[in-house]
């Protein structure tokens, strides 16, 4: 009788243990996915953020600030390329309406040609000039051969996207 109720505890004890091991890792599967996620944004060792860029067919890469804005918009390019149409203004710089508003962290600041900040919590402007405005900054184009002219005098189309 003492070896019955022995094996009954050992199973009972071994079927917890199981239970229990099982249950956690199904918790884990959901934070694993949404970590691999995130890891496709970091591309560079130091833990910088890129992003595509695309003006009229040219393919520019932009490093990424790190702000509630940005991560708004990241959230919006998991869902496929955000593509938007800017026009000229001032001569300095290109601006078109987001489609949504992020969470804007404005400060003042002085921009440069490549910069690229969110106006008023839904406009993305992209600089080829230089202004000093309060602004919510988004990124900066890593390598500035080509910009102007992409982004040239007219209207542009740009997409944004994650970077391969």
């Amino acid at each position: 009788m003492k070896k019955k109720v022995f094996f009954l505890l050992f199973l009972l004890l071994s079927t917890s243990v199981l239970m229990d091991g099982c249950g956690s890792q199904e918790s884990s599967a959901p934070s694993q996915e949404a970590e691999n996620k995130k890891s496709e944004w970091v591309e560079e060792e130091n833990g910088e953020m890129k992003m595509n860029v695309n003006v009229n067919g040219q393919d520019f890469i932009a490093t990424l600030e790190q702000n509630s804005a940005v991560s708004a918009l990241v959230q919006m390019m998991e869902n496929g390329p955000v593509t938007l149409q800017l026009s000229d203004y001032a001569g300095f710089e290109k601006v078109g309406p987001l489609g949504q508003s992020l969470p804007a962290s404005n400060s003042q600041t002085t921009t440069q040609t490549g910069d690229i900040v969110l106006y008023q919590g839904n406009q993305i402007v992209m600089f080829y000039g230089s202004n000093s405005w309060s602004y919510t900054r988004i990124g900066r184009i890593d390598d500035l051969t080509g910009w102007e002219e992409a982004l040239g005098s007219g209207d542009v189309t740009v997409t944004l996207s994650v970077e391969d």
